[in-house]
């Protein structure tokens, strides 16, 4: 596969999210028959893309972890409590990058390491690239989406409930989810 990208509109550079276009959360499975979903209001990333070796290029994100919104804050004080998150004491979920291979035509993989409540380990995020577009104001603006499934005792993210008709209320496996719209610095 070509580590070059020719032809994408995804110029060399230092890129940076833009927070009020973009979307980090998750999904989790809730009582077994429905889905919360969620996701965190505070980001800062900045991704470096080397145009002539995509495998030179690199990513760093950190969430607030106390920004976590469900649109229910009583669940979101219990996640922001010791029993899922503890932002006293871990105020950031952090990814590093340490390989960036292009797959394809318009695949990206990011594998790299994933901070939550003080526990780091790897994790391999398969991104679409959607496109690359001048914005109204000049901005060299691109598009990446993506998702991957974890285990969230992985990271010492434990509480649960048992339900009484059998299952937990929450489910162990949580889909982190991208949606990430980046402006290249001048």
């Amino acid at each position: 596969m070509t580590s070059t990208l020719s032809g994408t509109g995804l110029a060399a550079g230092t890129y940076t999210i833009d927070p009020s276009h973009s979307r980090i959360g998750f999904v989790a499975r809730h009582a077994m028959v429905t889905k919360v979903r969620g996701s965190f209001n505070e980001v800062d990333a900045t991704i470096e893309v080397d145009a002539d070796d995509i495998t030179r290029s690199s990513a760093r994100v950190a969430l607030k972890s106390a920004s976590i919104d469900t649109r229910s804050e009583q669940r979101d004080g219990h996640l922001r409590s010791n029993d899922f998150l503890d932002v006293e004491n871990h105020p950031e979920i952090t990814f590093t990058s340490t390989d960036v291979q292009w797959l394809g035509e318009d695949v990206v993989r990011v594998t790299g390491d994933l901070t939550i409540k003080g526990t780091t380990r790897p994790v391999a995020i398969d991104f679409t690239y959607e496109g690359a577009a001048v914005d109204p104001f000049g901005n060299l603006r691109v598009g990446f989406e993506g998702s991957v499934v974890i285990n969230r005792k992985d990271w010492g993210v434990n509480w649960n409930a048992a339900l009484e008709a059998g299952g937990v209320l929450v489910s162990e496996k949580i889909t982190l989810e991208f949606e990430i719209s980046a402006i290249k610095a001048a």
